[in-house]
């Protein structure tokens, strides 16, 4: 105690007690200075003002990044990923067959179908179910189909190879037609070269081919038959018309001369057939050399029948055994002797009509074939079939020397330029395609059409155009390797199932769906 006064009494570490001075001392309730004493330090800091940890605590959480938040990342993560899965979904390679599609997604455990699905729908759905596949089995897929390979080898030769045996004629009938073919192979080259040396012959004869088309229009319409014409085709001789119809009719039309004249249009009905006619064709000497009692006319129907006929008689002089399928066209190889028919049993036979026998079964497609045409020098015969693919084969060897993939649709018609190395080809998905047998490849693809192209035919002089028709309609006349038609040709009412050119390129046969048909040409 020192002047009378109690000074606090502090409790030391060890026990002892002590005392501040009075100066240090303020009773309770006695104000101090501000400058005595020193304010309170704020929230979160210590004494010396330095960042305590509650400090560092609420700042962490006052300032989140949301960017980094954990949600969000995964958010984003899974974006990414989708659009990925998407990317992928978009380039990967299915089947265009919807049975094919089909099985696949059932080899995934995936419904075939779905309720008020199309085949467009399933071939998407079967990208989204593939792309969802993780990369571990994808490679376990591979790999499975890759043991399959290596456990079966005897049956994936067998699919890719094999051979049927032919008749005991065969072998003299390619003979026949190697020494057939050459010689108008060779007479073929030195026109083109004589050709080819004066260029503007060409020129002259590729402005007045685009000046006659450019005038071509509707010159007669007739109607055919109380059931729509399938099939119209010129005569060698380009003076008489021949249609064929559901009906089971095949009707030759008189000369065009009287035909322009007074308009008397059928001079015989040739009856025959129990149901549809699909394709008929002319002898590549009827009217000319052939008389009218022999074999000038022939056309398949859909009961698998192929009738021969003369132009004598309305009954048929001889008929071919029954392919026992639809038989879908017929078509002469220029020799005139052998006789072409495809069929609906995914093959194409020969037969020679002289001797009646069949000569060549020939089978290569895995769908039913559709058309077929001879090149002009009689070596090669092109087909196309229900599978989306054509073939061109060697008659000499029997080889198949080019095949035609590209189209998404079944390829319906095929025809030979005169110049024996171009090849149109007219698909179910609306084009047509240009091959060149020398380079194997398509040269070009006509978006020709809006719907399904049922024909195609090269201008027979020298293929300065090409003649295409359609369900859409309309006929258009393409010049040769030129992407944009020089003339559209409209006047039926429905589907346009034929067309044909007559042999000196002039006019234009139609036969649709209404029951006519119509002859074009320049005004």
């Amino acid at each position: 105690m020192s002047g009378g006064k109690d000074s606090p009494m502090v409790i030391d570490s060890d026990g002892s007690d002590s005392y501040e001075s009075e100066d240090d001392y303020s009773p309770p309730g006695s104000p101090r200075s501000r400058t005595d004493t020193p304010p309170p330090p704020p929230p979160g800091t210590t004494s010396d003002g330095s960042p305590g940890q509650d400090n560092i605590v609420d700042g962490a959480q006052d300032y989140v990044d949301v960017d980094e938040s954990p949600v969000v990342v995964d958010e984003k993560a899974a974006l990414l990923e989708e659009f990925e899965r998407k990317r992928r979904a978009r380039q990967m390679h299915v089947p265009t067959e919807d049975s094919e599609v089909g099985a696949v997604l059932r080899q995934h455990g995936a419904p075939f179908c779905l309720f008020g699905e199309g085949p467009a729908e399933r071939r998407d759905r079967l990208k989204d179910l593939l792309s969802r596949l993780t990369t571990d089995q994808q490679q376990q897929q591979q790999q499975q189909q890759h043991v399959t390979k290596q456990e079966l080898p005897s049956v994936r030769r067998k699919e890719e190879t094999w051979y049927h045996e032919g008749p005991k004629r065969l072998k003299e009938v390619r003979q026949n037609l190697l020494q057939y073919s050459i010689p108008r192979a060779r007479d073929r080259l030195e026109k083109e070269r004589a050709l080819n040396a004066d260029p503007t012959l060409i020129t002259a004869q590729k402005q007045e081919t685009s000046a006659r088309l450019r005038r071509y229009q509707l010159l007669i319409s007739q109607n055919a038959d109380i059931r729509p014409v399938s099939c119209v085709r010129f005569s060698p001789d380009g003076r008489q018309l021949a249609t064929a119809s559901w009906s089971g009719n095949v009707q030759v039309s008189v000369s065009l001369r009287y035909f322009f004249r007074d308009l008397v249009h059928r001079i015989r009905s040739l009856r025959g057939h129990e149901g549809h006619v699909d394709s008929l064709a002319w002898h590549p000497q009827a009217r000319i050399s052939q008389s009218p009692a022999q074999l000038n006319l022939a056309s398949c129907g859909r009961d698998g029948s192929v009738l021969l006929w003369g132009l004598e008689s309305e009954s048929c002089i001889a008929s071919l055994p029954s392919v026992g399928a639809r038989a879908t066209e017929v078509a002469f190889h220029p020799c005139g002797t052998l006789l072409a028919v495809t069929v609906d049993d995914a093959s194409w036979r020969l037969w020679d009509v002289e001797a009646g026998e069949e000569v060549l079964f020939q089978e290569g497609h895995s769908k039913g074939v559709c058309s077929i045409s001879f090149q002009k020098d009689g070596a090669l015969a092109a087909t196309g079939g229900m599978d989306n693919f054509g073939r061109v084969w060697d008659l000499r060897t029997g080889r198949c020397v080019m095949f035609m993939a590209g189209h998404q649709g079944a390829i319906l018609s095929v025809d030979w330029s005169p110049d024996c190395y171009h090849l149109a080809s007219g698909s179910a998905d609306n084009s047509v395609r240009i091959w060149d047998v020398r380079q194997r490849v398509s040269i070009l693809t006509l978006p020709a059409h809006t719907k399904l192209v049922s024909a195609v035919r090269y201008e027979p002089c020298n293929g300065s155009y090409l003649a295409t028709c359609s369900y859409d309609g309309m006929v258009r006349l393409w010049p040769h390797k030129v992407c944009q038609p020089l003339r559209t040709l409209q006047g039926h009412g429905h589907k346009i199932m034929s067309v044909d050119i007559s042999p000196d390129g002039t006019s234009i046969a139609t036969g649709a769906f209404d029951k006519t048909y119509k002859i074009w040409g320049p005004d």
